[in-house]
């Protein structure tokens, strides 16, 4: 996962991990005791196996006021960190670095403008953070899967303003891919936009958005991969 704008001071800690809820057959919830990790939604944290050296970043799942942290996680066939956090069970002990980043909603914009949060696979999470914690805000979330079953925890969402883009089926609310329907459906210059997942989608996304009218400081983007 590529980050922009990381803090150069970072601190690592030891976490309880609290327990493991399976979303598909290969995403996962992974929930940790908070401590005293103060974070905004949007930040993501280091996370790593107790005694190995390998680490992984993840975006903050969870909302800024729980008592608990947690990141959404998809097993890769390639992917050592998230084979390992898997296998965890309650008790066991993870290290954990951060908060990082600086992919957050802006305090002047958060009740004045619309949102547009465009994400790609579990480029999902800071959106889900944000949205838990500033319930009152003007959003449209704008989800590109390959299969319905992917639409991680799209009922905590209301259903107006959460659009499914399936481009492996067609039971989404739009068969096709996230890119598809910005040039279908052209995004109003005034909306604040927010991207967040891999960099195919997100370069090809930008793209469109520019060419619509779209000033580029009002799109933040965060890449994966």
């Amino acid at each position: 996962m590529i980050k922009y704008n990381e803090l150069v001071i970072s601190a690592e800690k030891l976490h309880i991990v609290e327990n493991i809820r399976n979303i598909t057959d290969s995403a996962y919830v992974l929930r940790l005791k908070r401590k005293d990790i103060s974070f905004r939604a949007g930040n993501y944290i280091v996370l790593g196996i107790k005694n190995n050296t390998l680490r992984r970043e993840y975006s903050i799942y969870s909302c800024e006021k729980d008592d608990y942290l947690e990141v959404l996680i998809k097993e890769l066939p390639e992917g050592d960190v998230s084979k390992q956090l898997k296998k965890l069970q309650p008790g066991d002990i993870i290290h954990v670095e951060g908060p990082f980043g600086y992919f957050n909603l802006s305090e002047k914009n958060l009740h004045a403008k619309k949102h547009l949060f465009i994400a790609s696979g579990t480029g999902i999470s800071p959106f889900h953070s944000f949205v838990r914690s500033y319930p009152e805000i003007d959003y449209t979330i704008l989800h590109g899967v390959r299969y319905s079953d992917e639409a991680y925890d799209f009922k905590e969402y209301e259903p107006s303003r959460y659009i499914l883009c399936t481009s492996g089926d067609s039971t989404g609310t739009f068969h096709g891919r996230v890119t598809q329907y910005l040039k279908e459906n052209p995004v109003n210059p005034d909306i604040i936009i927010y991207l967040c997942g891999n960099s195919n989608m997100i370069f090809e996304a930008y793209d469109i958005l520019k060419n619509q009218g779209v000033p580029l400081e009002k799109i933040h983007t965060e890449v994966y991969f």
